[in-house]
């Protein structure tokens, strides 16, 4: 009798065994079918009660409140449900292309954080301003200074609007109107303050991130009116206040009533009463969590002593009677702020260190110094990096490439902060029991890491002295690293790939054989493409060639050259100028092109073996940037053909240019800078010279700006601006750092190391045999 049970068994067993990977599947699609059928009887339901006639919505539930029946939060709501608004277009009318913004923050109308208001007048502004200006200005984003003077000089580095009535309640009116005009569109916060007011400016930027966007505020140090309202405040204005965009815009329809109306000597106080009265907003000193901290500075105060934590909580201080006050509120605040971060970077390394130990590495995956990035690890020998060897006198790895040269500039600058934050470090780690001073360093070493910054290695030979007097000599090697600090993004205004470019061609009788290719890529390039861009051809005549000019004209077949191009493209004119001289600086052969041209030109001042391509003019325009940056690219120099393929191929057939040259840094020849900017910084040399013509003998134009313009200078590798080898003529007459600069850029230009030591190679093969 049991058997067929057994059997049943047995078979149940090898089903449920087979079916046993797919249960889960089972399982999830049953619970899923039963729960989607579920919800669809609820939705089911909850549709046939709201959508039952067209008619006027149905009353809200019992105890909800109105706002909520209609999907949208009710009072203490803070959160928002999107709305989806349905897209109609009327057919009568004619369908029209919607303009869209370049950026997206644009289109979605985000606003910037934080516009802040200074108001000072004709006693202060050279003197309180200029002090807030040196202090505070550089950590707000938008800055400007509001005054009732008429035609006022304006310091260097600051934004004055001068509204030419110095009545304090006309300032503040015209104040209020003019922030409504120009930025009450494009920021959410407005800070308002005046120039005896010191503000710690990244606290400020931090409260108006902890407050919502969406209330009216008025915060400050809230104070009574004098015989007023006990319930009405008014912000001071002497330790600033904030004012939301929502609030000066409601505010802004009721500035002329309250001109009108309001009575006041104080400007704060009008403005705290219109606000009131228009607006029933009174001013706070918290709002949603967040305190509105001042200081009311007394007279004689001590500040290096002020240990209050009123004082060091402070987001204002006020009133600051001189510039050396603001000064040195400004010392010891930074001085607080310093030692808050240092104890964060202590707490930090403590929780890094006892989070660590948990880690599978434990203790040992630390890395020195604690938080800091580890070393790069290569992969292989060619991403070592290497160290340079340097001592307090010479560094042994010199940038022109000599073994030996003297320690100076910012270099020396560099090796004697490090030795000294070295002694400074171990007298904090081993006082009072030993004293250390340095007696010499005898080695060092440094090298810059990517992941993390300068490292340094150190052998000092120190004195340690104990309490006692005793004083001993010894060696000790120490390590330091300087990590890179917070990366800045540097704003660059915006610029167009559509501006014209003007090639600018010096030529010399060297230069002859070199010119055909030279247009032909050009027209190849630009002229064929119709890029924006102008060629104009200096011709440089010898003295002895420009007496024959009228029997020989040794440049004849380039204009011969230049008149068939214009045949070819009938709407384009390549003018040329001629020039008279032995000596042919780049800095007299600009300046009379500059002459001849706009202002707002943006020049590119070519070689006669650059191929010009339109990837490169693209970057030109782009880089240069005027009244900012000016552009100095490295070209990349094709090696010696000779040299480097000897017969078995030419460079022609070769697509891996890149692996048979160089980038030739000795090289300034190229430029893209505008007229502008070129004759700013010209002017400034001309005063400096003082009609000294043979000193731009010596220069360049990369000299002019370096020297004689606050413009960015940048300088980057071009894989796109390609040369063909040629052996230059270097002109003795020039300066010797010129000359010598020619030198080196055609000795380099040969061939690469193994190419010379192959050609040596084979040569010393054939002599022997």
């Amino acid at each position: 009798e049991l058997g067929p049970a057994v059997a049943a068994a047995m078979r149940l067993g090898a089903v449920l065994s087979a079916l046993r990977p797919a249960l889960p599947l089972l399982l999830g699609l049953s619970l899923g079918c039963s729960l989607s059928l579920l919800r669809a009887s609820w939705s089911h339901g909850a549709a046939e009660e709201r959508c039952l006639a067209p008619g006027p919505p149905a009353p809200p539930a019992r105890g909800a409140p109105p706002e909520a029946a209609e999907g949208r939060p009710g009072p203490g709501h803070e959160d928002f449900r999107p709305r989806i608004v349905p897209y109609y277009r009327d057919p009568n009318k004619p369908y029209k292309k919607v303009l869209r913004t370049r950026y997206i923050q644009t289109e979605l109308g985000f606003h910037e954080r934080l516009f802040v208001a200074v108001l000072t007048s004709k006693a202060t502004l050279n003197t309180l301003a200029v002090a807030v200006n040196k202090t505070v200005a550089h950590h707000f984003p938008r800055l400007l200074y509001f005054t009732g003077l008429r035609s006022a000089k304006v310091p260097h580095g600051m934004v004055l609007v001068a509204h030419g009535d110095e009545r304090p309640i006309w300032l503040m009116y015209e104040t209020m109107n003019y922030i409504h005009q120009h930025f009450g569109s494009d920021y959410d916060w407005f800070y308002i303050m005046q120039d005896d007011t010191y503000a710690q400016a990244e606290q400020v930027k931090a409260l108006v991130t902890h407050l919502s966007i969406n209330q009216d505020v008025y915060l400050g140090r809230a104070e009574e009116f004098i015989g007023g309202d006990e319930q009405a405040r008014y912000c001071h204005g002497g330790f600033g206040y904030l004012l939301s965009r929502s609030l000066l815009l409601k505010l802004h329809p009721h500035l002329d009533s309250c001109r009108n109306e309001i009575l006041s000597v104080r400007p704060d106080e009008w403005l705290g009463r219109c606000i009131i009265d228009f607006l029933g907003i009174t001013c706070v000193s918290q709002l949603q969590g967040q305190h509105y901290h001042t200081y009311e500075l007394a007279k004689n105060t001590e500040l290096e002593k002020e240990e209050e934590e009123e004082f060091q909580a402070a987001l204002a201080v006020h009133p600051v009677s001189d510039m050396t006050l603001m000064y040195r509120l400004h010392k010891q605040f930074s001085r607080i702020q310093l030692d808050r971060v240092y104890q964060e970077i202590q707490d930090l390394q403590m929780q890094i260190r006892n989070l660590t130990a948990l880690t599978p590495a434990g203790e040992a995956g630390v890395t020195w110094p604690v938080g800091i990035n580890a070393p790069f690890l290569p992969k292989s020998r060619f991403e070592v990096i290497s160290w340079d060897y340097f001592t307090e006198q010479h560094l042994f790895s010199c940038p022109d490439g000599s073994p030996k040269c003297e320690l100076s500039g910012a270099s020396k600058a560099d090796v004697s902060e490090i030795i000294e934050s070295a002694v400074e470090q171990l007298n904090s780690l081993y006082q009072p029991l030993l004293r250390f001073s340095k007696r010499q360093l005898l080695n060092g070493y440094r090298r810059f890491d990517p992941t993390r910054g300068m490292e340094y290695t150190l052998d000092l030979l120190l004195e340690a002295a104990t309490q006692k007097g005793h004083s001993h000599v010894l060696a000790k090697r120490v390590s330091l690293v300087r990590p890179l600090s917070k990366v800045e993004i540097i704003p660059m205004p915006y610029v167009t790939e559509a501006t014209r470019v003007q090639l600018v061609l010096p030529l010399t009788v060297q230069d002859l054989d070199f010119v055909a290719n030279f247009l032909d890529m050009f027209a190849m390039n630009t002229l064929d493409t119709h890029d924006n861009a102008l060629l104009t051809l200096l011709f440089i005549y010898h003295p002895y060639d420009a007496q024959r000019v009228g029997q020989v004209d040794v440049f004849a077949g380039v204009k011969a050259m230049v008149g068939e191009l214009e045949k070819r493209y009938a709407e384009v004119k390549i003018p040329w100028i001629s020039v008279k001289t032995e000596v042919p600086s780049q800095v007299k052969l600009m300046d009379i092109v500059s002459k001849k041209h706009p202002v707002d030109t943006l020049f590119f001042l070519a070689s006669v073996w650059t191929e010009i391509n339109m990837e490169f003019l693209n970057r030109c325009r782009m880089n240069t940037i005027s009244n900012w940056q000016v552009f100095f690219p490295v070209h990349f120099q094709e090696f010696n053909p000779a040299l480097v393929y000897r017969g078995e191929q030419t460079a022609s057939s070769n697509t891996d240019f890149l692996r048979d040259g160089h980038f030739d840094r000795h090289s300034f020849a190229e430029a893209c800078f505008y007229n502008s900017d070129y004759m700013t910084a010209r002017t400034k040399l001309a005063a400096d010279i003082l009609d000294r013509d043979e000193v731009l003998e010596s220069m360049e134009v990369f000299d002019v700006f370096l020297h004689y313009s606050g413009l960015h200078l940048f300088r980057a590798v071009e894989p796109g601006l390609v040369q063909k080898y040629t052996l230059r003529s270097c002109n003795p007459r020039l300066s010797e750092e010129l000359y010598h600069r020619c030198v080196l850029s055609n000795l380099e230009g040969l061939a690469s190391r193994s190419h010379l030591a192959m050609a040596l190679f084979e040569q010393e093969q054939a002599n022997s045999t």
